[in-house]
């Protein structure tokens, strides 16, 4: 009977979909990770509804990049980081890696200052929750198989969405919200830009370029498997932008509109309290806990799967420690001085959270610059090159993201 019903056409899309989701939803909903949260709360709380317009353009440059992402991984079976070494050389792959990878600490280290700020809401303290958590995820991905620990992921995604509860309590003006959209007001400071790089950088930070693609490379996606890997890339999408909209109404909606300032997630939340009840506080503090947990897993992983690809060495989850040790190791080693940083009295969290989102915008470009020679590379791509939307796009979001690179570094030394 069950195979009769999965011959049906319909029937069989779906059953193909399920079988295939994963990649794009996981890449997109880690993406509202700490950092992620902590820059649309200050967004929101600092402008309310007026830079909602950003997460337009945000979603569909990050449609068309993921996209791209998961192209490349299903027609060349090979990972980013692998690609830019083949056509690169070593010594330009060793420096936009380096550059990576410290950024990657910053946000692993955001993680887990997410983290003990979630955790202190609930009245526990970071010497407490910050080894528990970093346990835990090294024993999940440690120990773990690559189906395991994607249906964890899968589940966390699911979890994210409590934002939408939070933003529905705060009661928010949905008519200025629609004004703010279609008519935004842009400034011309260093905090304004700073913001709406933070916004960008962190909605399509380049480690989710290399993450994206090892993940659909590590799940044996094929070519005939493209139009279901592309509605998953487009849901992953569509959530990254949903949590990040209603994260920035509920801190628009109640604390920009009383005037309170914020530093980062955790004060979010606290400030919710008097104005949208304690429950809203609770499930704000939640949904930062488990994208918190959910990011201090992908990111580390991330950066371990593209340096070990980039220099040649056995890289995944599913490997045991002896097949993969460099891989297992630099996954250790950046949970360690992630936890270490967190767990220094009186660390400057708040500039690491900033500064770390900030250096993914400014380093964006770089990482797409590669992406957008090599996808287009027929040699390597054969007749699934770029199409010229797709290079619009994408040339267009790089010429944008130098640009306010520029401007927030003038803004910086002349103001």
């Amino acid at each position: 009977m069950l195979k009769r019903i999965k011959k049906l056409p319909f029937v069989r899309n779906i059953f193909f979909f399920l079988m295939i989701l994963g990649p794009g939803i996981i890449t997109g909903s880690v993406d509202n990770d700490a950092g992620g949260i902590t820059t649309y709360s200050v967004a929101g709380a600092k402008y309310g509804y007026h830079l909602l317009w950003s997460l337009i353009p945000a979603f569909i440059v990050l449609v068309v990049i993921q996209e791209m992402n998961a192209r490349m991984g299903i027609v060349t079976g090979k990972g980013l980081a692998d690609l830019i070494r083949e056509n690169a050389g070593v010594k330009l792959t060793f420096f936009i890696f380096f550059g990576l990878l410290i950024a990657d600490i910053g946000n692993t280290t955001t993680e887990f200052a997410g983290i003990a700020g979630s955790a202190y809401v609930f009245g526990v303290d970071k010497y407490i929750s910050v080894p528990i958590a970093g346990i835990a995820v090294w024993l999940l991905v440690v120990k773990g198989t690559y189906k395991f620990v994607e249906k964890i992921f899968l589940l966390f995604s699911v979890f994210l969405l409590s934002y939408v509860i939070s933003a529905i309590m705060g009661k928010p003006n949905w008519g200025e919200i629609g004004t703010a959209i279609i008519a935004p007001k842009i400034e011309m400071n260093f905090f304004y830009i700073s913001m709406v790089i933070g916004i960008v950088g962190t909605t399509i930070a380049p480690w989710m370029q290399f993450y994206m693609q090892a993940s659909v490379i590590e799940k044996g996606l094929r070519i005939e498997d493209y139009k279901y890997t592309l509605i998953d890339v487009v849901f992953g999408c569509a959530i990254t932008v949903i949590v990040a909209f209603f994260i920035m109404v509920a801190c628009g909606a109640t604390l920009f509109k009383n005037g309170i300032h914020i530093n980062e997630a955790k004060d979010a939340a606290m400030a919710l309290e008097p104005l949208a009840g304690e429950l809203a506080k609770y499930v704000f503090a939640f949904g930062l806990f488990v994208a918190s947990i959910f990011s201090a897993c992908i990111l580390p992983v991330a950066s371990s799967f593209y340096i070990c690809e980039a220099f040649g060495f056995e890289a995944g989850i599913d490997k045991r420690y002896k097949e993969a040790p460099q891989f297992y190791t630099l996954f250790t080693g950046i949970l360690i001085i992630s936890m270490g940083i967190i767990l220094i009295p009186d660390a400057p969290l708040i500039k690491i959270m900033l500064s770390s989102q900030i250096l993914n915008g400014i380093l964006l470009p770089v990482v797409l610059i590669c992406m957008i020679l090599l996808v287009n590379n027929k040699d390597i791509m054969g007749e699934y090159v770029n199409k010229p939307f797709n290079n619009i796009i994408s040339w267009t979001t790089i010429i944008v993201m130098i640009a306010l690179s520029l401007i927030l570094l003038g803004l910086t030394l002349f103001t």
